[in-house]
């Protein structure tokens, strides 16, 4: 099941994970190991799936969507030599967080202010959050910094369960 000092890391997760984890765990000392698998994996499909909708929407365009969405454009922008943009584009999950990595492999390309976009994140899950921090981390020891900017709703709540520090919590600028 995992190391017993990861049930810290555990215990901060969303409470649907955690009982995911719970079953799991309960089936595997009361069933056996096969059937706690098994529903594990079904029920970590059904949250998947259920995360997974709950990133679609449909609405009309309009022009007051049209006009807000204006400032988030780069478009005739200048950047300053010193920031390079990346942006992630979709559900950030399990299956694409290498992207992240085969992206970045080579840190010194980058300047000393990489500013990550998260306007167009639909989804975020832990594998995700992961793969964030490890890149947070490679560039922090280059002498970098990273800025996320302009997530959504799920994603954003993500970053807040898992990392929300009142003392060191600030809000991105709404025009990344």
């Amino acid at each position: 099941m995992g190391e017993w000092s990861e049930i810290g890391v555990i215990v901060r997760l969303s409470k649907p994970e955690i009982a995911v984890w719970a079953v799991t765990f309960a089936l595997t000392v009361l069933a056996d190991l096969t059937v706690a698998v098994e529903v594990g994996m079904v029920l970590a499909a059904l949250l998947y799936i259920y995360r997974i909708s709950q990133t679609t929407t449909v609405e009309a365009v309009t022009d007051e969507y049209i006009e807000d969405g204006r400032p988030h454009v780069l478009q005739d922008k200048e950047v300053p030599w010193y920031v390079a943009i990346l942006r992630i584009h979709g559900p950030f999950l399990f299956g694409t967080t290498e992207k992240l990595a085969e992206a970045t492999a080579d840190l010194s390309v980058f300047p000393a202010v990489v500013v990550v976009r998260l306007r167009n994140m639909t989804a975020l899950d832990v594998t995700g959050l992961h793969a964030l921090q490890v890149f947070a981390t490679r560039l922090r020891k280059s002498g970098r910094t990273l800025l996320l900017c302009g997530a959504r709703d799920q994603p954003r709540n993500c970053f807040r369960s898992r990392f929300h520090r009142p003392d060191r919590t600030r809000e991105c600028a709404a025009s990344c």
